[in-house]
């Protein structure tokens, strides 16, 4: 029995996942357990042709890594909506994306042959420390290999997943590799891979040099069921179950699973209705039915009560092929049956009639098709030089360099930018300071570039960031206010222009990293609102010890952000994190939490707007957009 499996009997033992009528629909409890930041991965099983000798390489306790692996991947399939949500719970971004490799030109190290080489993946977990993720087969007497056998990784946005692709000549059945020849290897991440679908690069020896003429290609190809099913459902002649009224009905779609029914969606209440008509909605098929057909679908029709003892009104079981036969010339339809009612009615026909309009499967992008398809992430750098952060010649000062070479907004650089890098191809950054004053005239700036360079404000790639920040710093004068208007307007300008070309190329993230409290509060709420319904998304960091409640309100994680004027965001966009809640923490925790929402935010503005990848030629959904219900 696997360990999931056992949490559940325990947790259905407890109660905690059985439907209990005594809780309120605002706070329904559920199993909801989320794994963070498992760098975890399984092997794929895959059979290689048979043209290509496969020879064992001996058993490695892999148990642990796959454990973990299908764990994750089983509780973020099986999580529970939460009650006071019309769709299911928002997952963490996390995709398996499947690596081919092949070879060219490799050494050869045989006498009266040519090699035999397999290909051995290695992922980085932190400093030095590189952990075994899976071998390809052996391929005898060949220098052009093309390997069968894929790796299987799981891909997270906010991770930079070190790999290492090590390319051997084995010549004997030990599975250490020491006593084998080496034929080169290759180290890049697998943002680097996905951002790139087909990455070639020349194969390099322990020494750094080149193993000959050797190179090495890796293809990426996401691994994922993106089908959702859209439906239109109604119902007539439901029973009549709250005394002063008539039923508040919801519907409940239940999956068939190993330990019973598990719940895949739940629409909205129709208040005080016995023929209602439920707002349009979508199901991920693999939530649905794990893509099967003929599995059963099961559906609750429920009268709503605010103390929390809901009504059942009746159930009905399908499947999705015979969803699949309504249309609205000619609907599904399925009696709701109560069975206790129909115990104790002789002449008990239903409870009720679901009707199904419409069930149509269609496909949805997802972030790794916007990125495999050419869609770069322009990342620009806004830096806060107000006086607040104190003189930067003393060691107090925010903007204090230590003797090793850093402080908060060098850390934050560093950590968000060598994430977004691997995802825009040029490697050119703009970065601005604000709230200083500037040479040579000293007038207070908000939107300057740390060159000094207006007409070409780019850096190259993060190391260019970090050395205009370093240069910029002694040749200004910090001084205030603490505005984010402008630069957020600049950057906007810019995903205004990319709009234009009516395709998913191009997207932006703003990182701004300040100290304080905003003093243009109203220009920056407008700002970020009209910045909504553009290809942008903002990070904001919060460095030393101030009072950021104001920023977190342009969060809004809390409720929708609106302008002075009431219009409200079209989506949220903003991410906020003070800084010293990383302040101990290794520096990739601080760009696992600022990036974790991009990839929902990129998804969700690209299918609101109908676009598609450059490199596609499949039309993206048209009931896509942000959730209906």
């Amino acid at each position: 029995m696997s360990f999931l499996n056992r949490l559940r009997m325990r947790s259905v033992a407890s109660g905690a996942t059985q439907r209990s009528h005594s809780l309120k629909y605002e706070s329904k409890q559920s199993l909801y357990i989320r794994v963070w930041g498992l760098d975890c991965f399984y092997t794929n099983n895959s059979q290689p042709h048979n043209i290509e000798e496969v020879e064992t390489q001996g058993k490695r306790n892999q148990t642990q890594p796959k454990l973990l692996t299908q764990l994750h991947s089983q509780l973020l399939a099986t999580q529970v909506p939460m009650a006071n949500s019309a769709s299911p719970v928002a997952t963490p971004c996390v995709s398996k994306v499947e690596l081919t490799v092949s070879c060219e030109n490799l050494l050869d190290m045989d006498v009266g042959s040519k090699s035999d080489p397999l290909c051995v993946l290695l992922m980085n977990t932190s400093g030095n420390q590189w952990f075994e993720v899976d071998r390809t087969e052996r391929i005898k007497n060949c220098l052009n290999p093309k390997f069968a056998k894929k790796f299987v990784v799981d891909y997270y946005f906010e991770l930079v997943q070190k790999l290492r692709f090590g390319v051997y000549d084995i010549d004997n059945k030990t599975f250490d590799l020491s006593d084998d020849d080496f034929l080169g290897e290759l180290e890049c991440s697998l943002g680097q891979i996905v951002s790139s679908c087909k990455l070639t690069r020349p194969l390099v020896l322990k020494n750094k040099r080149p193993a000959g003429k050797g190179t090495i290609t890796i293809r990426a190809e996401e691994i994922k069921d993106n089908r959702v099913v859209n439906f239109e459902v109604e119902a007539r002649k439901l029973d009549k179950k709250d005394f002063f009224g008539k039923s508040d009905p919801y519907l409940e779609f239940y999956r068939q699973t190993e330990t019973g029914w598990q719940l895949a969606h739940r629409t909205e209440v129709v208040k005080n209705n016995l023929n209602p008509c439920w707002r349009p909605f979508k199901i991920p098929l693999r939530s649905l039915c794990a893509g099967d057909m003929d599995k059963p679908i099961k559906v609750d029709c429920y009268d709503y009560d605010n103390d929390g003892s809901h009504d059942l009104i009746g159930i009905f079981e399908t499947t999705m092929k015979r969803l699949q036969e309504a249309s609205r010339s000619a609907p599904a339809e399925f009696d709701c049956i109560n069975s206790k009612k129909k115990q104790k009615k002789k002449n008990y026909k239903n409870s009720g009639v679901v009707s199904v309009k419409v069930c149509q499967i269609t496909r949805e992008y997802t972030f790794l098709d916007y990125i495999m398809g050419g869609c770069q992430i322009n990342f620009t750098v806004g830096v806060d030089f107000t006086g607040s952060n104190g003189d930067p010649r003393l060691p107090e000062s925010l903007h204090y360099i230590s003797p090793q070479g850093v402080n908060e907004y060098l850390s934050a650089i560093w950590s968000v930018g060598l994430v977004v890098q691997d995802y825009d191809s040029d490697k050119m950054f703009p970065a601005f300071g604000f709230g200083a004053q500037i040479p040579p005239t000293w007038q207070v700036s908000h939107e300057f570039p740390l060159n000094f360079n207006p007409a070409n404000p780019y850096c190259a790639g993060v190391e260019g960031v970090v050395e205009a920040y370093r240069m910029c710093l002694p040749q200004v004068k910090l001084y205030g206010p603490t505005n984010f208007a402008p630069i957020i307007n600049h950057v906007a300008q810019f995903a205004q222009q990319a709009l234009q070309q009516k395709t998913a190329s191009q997207y932006y993230v703003l990182l701004i990293i300040t100290d304080g409290v905003i003093t243009d509060m109203d220009q920056t709420r407008g700002a970020i609102v009209a910045a909504s319904r553009l290809p942008m998304s903002i990070i904001i960091v919060g460095v030393g010890r101030a009072d950021f409640t104001d920023m977190e309100i342009l969060d809004g994680d809390d409720g929708r952000l609106t302008a002075i004027t009431g219009e409200p965001a079209v989506r949220d966009i903003v991410q906020f994190v003070p800084y010293r809640k990383f302040h101990n923490s290794p520096k990739e925790e601080l760009a696992k939490c600022v990036l974790a929402e991009v990839p929902g935010q990129v998804v969700t503005f690209f299918n609101m707007m109908k676009l598609t990848p450059p490199k596609s030629n499949t039309p993206v959904d048209a009931s896509n957009g942000p959730t209906q219900n």
